[in-house]
């Protein structure tokens, strides 16, 4: 018998413990010996665990004969999320850690917290699902704590900029293929926080404002701390 995926159920919630606790260990540590070496060897080992579960999914969409214009295409903002992760933990650089770091504390983890699933552990879907989501969030994390990088006042218009252009793309990809990335073309079938806005096409007016106020709070650590740090 499949197991049923159970919104908050243990398994869940161990999935969610472990995007919060793992890159947290491992950023005391690394930060605690002081070693580049660790450091880097960390780094990779993020970036190989999201390549990993990428050519997992990928491997399981043509082994079982699930590939469809809505699976097969990365415009999700997960994915989009996932990628810039990648490319930051193998290059560091500002300008997609950045985009990384709004992305994954905002729709990856919303994604983490309502999944689009049926079935539960040990599925492989349950494994790949939160492998990659969790993933993302870790590896930004451990950036963020281990790495010690960080958005700045200059990052918020070019995250809101790409994010728009997001938007724009999934949406031109939803109208074209008859898809549903993004959630542009309806809600999710599962519950979500979608589900406290206006009806379809209404609430995706709604998001924008939303968006703006989540990479607000989400730069307001930063901010306090700078402010923090300039008092006498």
């Amino acid at each position: 018998m499949d197991p049923h995926f159970v919104l908050f159920g243990p398994a869940h919630w161990t999935a969610i413990a472990l995007a919060f606790v793992v890159p947290t260990v491992l950023a005391v540590v690394v930060r605690l010996s002081g070693s580049e070496t660790l450091k880097d060897i960390v780094r990779w080992a993020f970036a190989a665990e999201l390549i990993a579960t990428y050519a997992l999914w990928y491997w399981l969409l043509i082994d079982r004969g699930w590939v469809a214009v809505g699976n097969i295409l990365p415009m999700h903002l997960c994915d989009w999320a996932a990628i810039v992760c990648i490319v930051s933990l193998i290059r560091p650089n500002q300008k997609t850690y950045e985009l990384a770091y709004f992305w994954a504390l905002t729709g990856t983890l919303q994604a983490t917290l309502t999944p689009e699933l049926a079935l539960g552990w040990p599925d492989w879907r349950f494994v790949v699902f939160f492998g990659f989501h969790c993933g993302v969030i870790a590896a930004v994390l451990y950036m963020t704590l281990g790495m010690r990088m960080r958005p700045y006042p200059a990052s918020l218009p070019r995250v809101v900029g790409w994010t728009l252009f997001y938007g724009v793309a999934a949406g031109l990809v939803d109208w074209i293929f008859g898809v549903n990335f993004g959630f542009l073309a309806a809600k999710s079938k599962n519950p979500s926080v979608l589900d406290l806005l206006s009806p379809w096409p209404w609430y995706i007016a709604e998001l924008v404002p939303i968006a703006l106020v989540f990479i607000l709070i989400l730069y307001a650590p930063f901010f306090v701390a700078d402010r923090l740090r300039r008092r006498p």
